[in-house]
């Protein structure tokens, strides 16, 4: 059972995610947040030290979120086939884009107004994550360069991410549906 604590910070994360994905980092002040969950502004520093800290835990949670869901889709899969892995990696992460819109702006736009020392952390999660998916591209291509199969992971990401600005038109069902058929074919004319 998560603590009372857990699930306020856990509140307050999401709350935060969506004002700045909707008005920006800078367009969010401490008592919009607040406010978003029912208390004044300086209550919000009982759990966090400031909207810069709350910002950072955001994106270290997105990433190591993604970067775990990622090694373990990648590898419990069938393993007999490289089919299965790529299969529930694309399911993996359109389930994260749809269900998790703000976040995916705010991974997109607000990563700079993070302290370099967690923005590195981040990048790096991100790179593990990336990698994952290039290691069963590598299966199944495996003639293709390194460098190709990144790239390709990368497009991929960049359409499975613009879920927030295209998702509303078709039911979760249907858009997870095109993105997966989309991606797929995408991945498989890589080599």
């Amino acid at each position: 059972m998560k603590s009372p604590t857990r699930n306020r910070r856990a509140e307050i994360l999401d709350a935060a995610a969506a004002l700045f994905a909707a008005r920006g980092f800078h367009g969010v002040s401490i008592e919009d947040i607040g406010a978003a969950v029912g208390v004044s502004g300086p209550a919000l520093y009982r759990h966090f030290s400031g909207k810069e800290a709350l910002l950072t835990e955001m994106l270290l949670g997105i990433s190591e979120r993604l970067r775990e869901q990622g090694a373990r889709l990648a590898t419990t899969a069938d393993p007999d086939t490289a089919e299965a892995a790529l299969d529930a990696l694309l399911a993996g992460h359109i389930e994260f884009a749809l269900r998790h819109p703000a976040l995916i702006r705010v991974q997109e736009r607000e990563l700079d107004n993070v302290p370099e020392q967690a923005r590195r952390a981040i990048r790096r999660l991100q790179r593990l994550y990336a990698e994952e998916w290039v290691a069963v591209l590598a299966e199944l291509h495996p003639d293709c360069p390194q460098a190709r199969l990144r790239a390709a992971a990368h497009a991929v990401f960049g359409l499975l991410n613009s879920t927030p600005h295209s998702a509303g038109e078709l039911s979760p069902e249907a858009m997870a549906g095109l993105l997966h058929t989309m991606a797929r074919a995408a991945l498989c004319r890589i080599g």
